[in-house]
């Protein structure tokens, strides 16, 4: 859609991302990069033993993805004309169900909001990213997009 369509799309589905395995490897990447190696993520033998019977991602992997895997695998709204598109931040997150090691992703973005601006147009999107199998999310994020066309 272009920029001037967007306002009209407020409150919409404006994107669904292809699902995205999360596999121990890169759990392990993620806590290499990060310096978090608690046992809950890299230690799959200690884990088994603990409250989820599993290794987990890290809450802020699984947020991470809006950044990267989700905006390339169709998981952001697609801006016809734009120049550029930039994280501005984020207003609320919150990491509701755990992903174990194996799970599958996908992320549903809802637009919340448009606000225009000089050379750009400001989008608030609702992330819902969704677990395969799993009734509740693992997380949700309202994400501040701005898109200069």
């Amino acid at each position: 859609m272009r920029a001037e369509e967007l306002a009209a799309h407020v409150g919409q589905e404006v994107a669904l991302s292809a699902w995205i395995e999360i596999d121990q490897a890169r759990i392990d990447a993620f806590a290499a990069a990060t310096g978090d190696h608690q046992f809950i993520h890299v230690d799959p033998e200690r884990a088994a033993h603990g409250p989820f019977g599993a290794t987990i991602a890290h809450g802020f992997l699984t947020l991470s993805l809006l950044a990267g895997e989700f905006m390339t695998r169709g998981g952001a709204p697609h801006i016809d004309g734009s120049r550029l598109t930039v994280n501005y931040g984020l207003n609320r997150v919150r990491f509701i169900t755990p992903v174990k090691v194996g799970s599958t992703l996908r992320n549903r973005a809802v637009l919340l909001a448009v606000e225009p601006g000089d050379g750009y147009v400001q989008i608030t999107v609702l992330n819902t990213i969704e677990i395969d199998g799993e009734p509740r999310p693992a997380c949700t994020a309202e994400s501040v997009f701005r898109v200069y066309v």
